[in-house]
Formats: C-alpha cells, sequence, structure tokens
C-alpha cells in the first residue's frame, strides 16, 4: 500500500507540473514571440502588470479631450465596488448614420482576463487617431465596454465582487453588473457584437494527454452559436463571412487559431467540448438577438505578460476583420439580419445535444517541444441535434404576478404589451410532470430540472396580464428563458419556482398577437 502511495503521488506531481502556468521560454520563442509593433496603452508603460480602472480612465480622458466630435463617454452603472462602469461610443456624425452598422466590443468580463482590456484600448487608440482605421467610422457606430467586470479585473479573479461568473449569467441576470450590460447592449441595437476573453492553455486535464502533457498552440479561438433557435441562416453567415474573414487575416500576420473547445469529464475520461450554443454565455446570447455574435478567446490566462503584444495584436486584428467585413457589406448585413428577423423557425427548440465524436486535435507537446496531433473525443455544438421541439407560438402570455420574469425579459429587450381588460383566449399550458431540484448551489442558484406536457385550454386573462409577441427581433430569447426544459430558462434557474403537477404562470398563444 505504501508503494502504491508514494506511485499515485509521484504521478500526480508529474501531472501538476506538466500543467504549471510557466510557459517555458523556448515554447513561447518558437511558437508566440511578440511581433515588433507600438502599443502605447497603460500596461506598456510600465514594466509590472496590466491596465487598472484609474489608468483605463485616464486614456479614456484623454482621447476624449483630443476627439469629443467622434467619441462620447457614458456611464451605464456601477459595479458592486461602487466603481463606474463606462460605455464608449465612438459615431461620426452624417446623413446616413441610422443606416449605420452598430458594432459592440466588449472585454475583461472576467477579470484574471485583462489582456482584452488593453487590446480594446489599443483598438480605441487605433480607431480615433490612425487613419487606416478611423474610415470605418463612416460607415459604423461602435460602442465598447472596455471593462466590463471592473472589480474582478482589479483583483485579477475571474468574478465578481460576490463570486458569481458574468458569462455564466446571460439569462438568469441576479449579478448586479449583469443587468447592468445587458441592459445597455439592448439598448444599443447590436448588429456585430464581439466579446473578447482570454482562456488557460495550461489544464490539469491536458496532462493526460502524451507523455509529459500537452498545451493548445492556437493565438485565437472563435466561438459562435450552434443553438438551434438561432436561425440557420444567421449562423452560417456569421461563420462563412465574419469568422472565415478573421481567420484569413490571422493567417496573413502568421497568427494561429481555431474553433473554441474545452475541455470536460465524461465518465472520469477526458471529452473536448467545441463551440457552445447555451445562452448563459454572450456568444449565444447574442445571437439569440439576431446580432451576428462571437465570442474570441484568446490564449492568456495564467501567462502573466507573456506574448502580451502578440495577445493585443490578435485581438485588434479580429476586431478589426469583423468591422472592415461589416464596413464592406453594410447592405448584405443588415439584409441578413432582416431575414433572420422575418423568417424565424417555425419550430422552437427546447433542449437539444451535441453528438460526440473521435476527432483529431493539434496540441503542442510539453515534452519535445513540437507540434503533435491527439486523438479525443470531442462534442461539436454546431452538429447539434433537437430532442424537444415545439411549433412556435405567436406570443408567450404572461399572468400578472411575474413582474421578475417581465423586468429581465425588459432588460433583455425584449417588448412586451398588457391586456387592457379581461379576455378570455384559447391558449396551450404547460403542467409538470416530473420535477427535480439539485440539492448543491450552481452559480447562485437551486437548479430545477423539469418535463412538461403542453395542452390546449381557454382560459380567462385578467387585464393586466403580460403579451411577449414573437414578431419582434429578439423573439428567441423569449423562447429559451420561457420554454421550462430548455437548460437557461427561468424555470432551469429557479428564478420561475415551481413544484411537480403545477401549471406555470406562462402560456403558449397562436392566435394575433396584436391582443
Amino acid at each position: 500500500m505504501k508503494k502504491l502511495l508514494i506511485i499515485i503521488f509521484c504521478i500526480l506531481s508529474v501531472c501538476s507540473k506538466a500543467q504549471s502556468n510557466r510557459q517555458d521560454s523556448k515554447l513561447t520563442d518558437k511558437f508566440f514571440p511578440d511581433p515588433n509593433i507600438e502599443i502605447n496603452t497603460p500596461a506598456f508603460q510600465k514594466k509590472k502588470g496590466f491596465t487598472n480602472y484609474q489608468e483605463m480612465m485616464v486614456f479614456v480622458n484623454t482621447q476624449l479631450s483630443k476627439h469629443a466630435g467622434l467619441m462620447n463617454l457614458s456611464f451605464i452603472g456601477k459595479s458592486q465596488k461602487g466603481k463606474e462602469i463606462p460605455l464608449i461610443l465612438l459615431n461620426k456624425k452624417s446623413n446616413t448614420s441610422d443606416q449605420k452598422i452598430k458594432v459592440w466590443i466588449q472585454a475583461s468580463l472576467h477579470g484574471d482576463e485583462p489582456g482584452t482590456t488593453e487590446g480594446v484600448l489599443y483598438l480605441l487608440d487605433k480607431l480615433l487617431n490612425d487613419s487606416s482605421c478611423s474610415y470605418m467610422l463612416n460607415k459604423l457606430e461602435i460602442g465598447l465596454i472596455p471593462m466590463a467586470n471592473i472589480d474582478g479585473n482589479e483583483m485579477l479573479e475571474r468574478t465578481a465582487a460576490n463570486g458569481l461568473d458574468l458569462n455564466r449569467d446571460q439569462t438568469k441576470l441576479i449579478i448586479p453588473e449583469s443587468s447592468i450590460l445587458k441592459k445597455a447592449f439592448s439598448d444599443f441595437g447590436a448588429d456585430v457584437a464581439i466579446d473578447f476573453h482570454e482562456y488557460q492553455p495550461y489544464r490539469k486535464d491536458y496532462s493526460q494527454f502524451s507523455s509529459y502533457g500537452v498545451v493548445p498552440g492556437f493565438d485565437a479561438m472563435f466561438m459562435y452559436s450552434g443553438n438551434l433557435n438561432v436561425p440557420k441562416s444567421l449562423r452560417e453567415y456569421t461563420k462563412s463571412r465574419f469568422v472565415s474573414n478573421a481567420a484569413s487575416l490571422l493567417d496573413e500576420n502568421k497568427l494561429t487559431h481555431h474553433d473554441y473547445f474545452t475541455t470536460d469529464k465524461l465518465m472520469g475520461a477526458v471529452q473536448i467540448n467545441q463551440g457552445s450554443s447555451s445562452s448563459r454565455s454572450s456568444a449565444t446570447s447574442y445571437a439569440l438577438a439576431n446580432t451576428i455574435s462571437s465570442l474570441i478567446e484568446i490564449r492568456g490566462v495564467g501567462l502573466g505578460r507573456t506574448s502580451l503584444k502578440r495577445r493585443v495584436q490578435s485581438i485588434f486584428l479580429i476586431a478589426f476583420s469583423y468591422m472592415k467585413t461589416a464596413y464592406d457589406n453594410t447592405e448584405e448585413v443588415k439584409a441578413e439580419i432582416a431575414k433572420a428577423v422575418e423568417n424565424p423557425n417555425p419550430e422552437v427548440v427546447a433542449k437539444s445535444s451535441n453528438p460526440v465524436e473521435k476527432e483529431k486535435l493539434k496540441m503542442i507537446d510539453l515534452d519535445t517541444n513540437k507540434e503533435i496531433e491527439i486523438e479525443v473525443n470531442l462534442a461539436d455544438a454546431w452538429k447539434s441535434k433537437a430532442l424537444i421541439t415545439r411549433k412556435r407560438p405567436s406570443a408567450y402570455i404572461l399572468l400578472p404576478d411575474q413582474v421578475v420574469l417581465v423586468e429581465k425579459l425588459k432588460i433583455l429587450g425584449l417588448q412586451l404589451t398588457e391586456l387592457k381588460k379581461s379576455t378570455e383566449l384559447e391558449v396551450e399550458n404547460y403542467s409538470i410532470y416530473e420535477y427535480q431540484k439539485d440539492s448543491e448551489e450552481d452559480e447562485g442558484v437551486f437548479r430545477q430540472e423539469v418535463k412538461v406536457k403542453t395542452q390546449a385550454v381557454s382560459k380567462t386573462f385578467p387585464a393586466g396580464t403580460y403579451v411577449v409577441a414573437l414578431n419582434q427581433r429578439k423573439s428567441n430569447l423569449a423562447v429559451e428563458v420561457l420554454e421550462p426544459e430548455a437548460p437557461n430558462s427561468f424555470v432551469s434557474f429557479s428564478i420561475l419556482k415551481t413544484d411537480l403537477n403545477k401549471e406555470l404562470p406562462v402560456y403558449r398563444y397562436f392566435g394575433n398577437s396584436n391582443l
């Protein structure tokens, strides 16, 4: 037994060593050398650390003093520790301002990913002071959130001050900053949205591959939604036009890229999850608003300032590419979004699954310092299959006492009307026939999992009943939060509490939504 324990200890020690966050200089020099570019954001004016909140605001206000005609600075709310969250709007006034493409760019939703703030500040500098970029303001209106999670950023911690993850809160909206950011996004009305993150290349799970572990060798990874409630045409257009163009620009600059993936454990074995269909995170939440949306992961968490210029360059080039694609294809972009809005899927998907297949992935072998291919079990969100579908209603109807749900729907950007008088309607109800509630808290809530049956009923709804018509741009968000089996619904997150054999206070309506 003693010998067995020693062997286990040694194995764990090797794994831990293989996946430490200290990147070998030889690996850095070979795969991730810094480019020869000048960056004048605050972190590059000092030898240690990243741009903090105070330095960011000095930098932003300096730009504002020089470019007041192009730049507007506002504060959309306060962090939990009282720091004001800045929103920067760049807009060159013209006779066609109402026809411009609106581009939303956000950074540092996770506080331990500060390279993204640096990248967005560099982008701001280039848009205002470099004519090779600033011309795009002729056709684009740009909203920048350079530091979304200020409290986390100040402590270099992933979560907000209350310990919750802002990128797991896009539909339940229980973190104060989430509601502030989401409302600002909804009010802005983005056509194109990018949320910049950094990913951790050194993970314990990767130590199981090869003799001494592996790490991903990609400067950037692209996440674009595979959610089946996002119209297929919009998903494909995002990938074929925006992601493809950005990938080509990275290739031209000798920067590496891949579709986003991360690890998970299934029956004790490592599984690779590629892409995402989850509306709890920004990529899908934005896409469900019929926005061309991507979450970009830059290689950086745990690396300190290693390859920081390279990381900032990657962010800039991807943002530049997305903006240029929008600039060069203004009418096409608007037409694609209009098509998605006007031709929604005839069915709504309440639950789906991602098939698992054997695939090859390129990784860097930490023993040989060479690229190798490893075989993995990979679940791909872009191959998602529907498990539960229903005919799309013309509206959802909520009883008057559901004020919490109504407030969250409004923050998500949905428009609601109220019945002016008591009205009898033919609807479908939801009744719970299987119910389970988690005993452990998950990101601030105790999750509920339900199975429901729907039934046609005639019901009299009182004055003040809320109607969420689905003939509006962001209607797919209503589907995601109101279909009870959906994994990120109000029911799933216990925002709408229920129990076995209960009828939900939410109904499906198929008549004329102009009630």
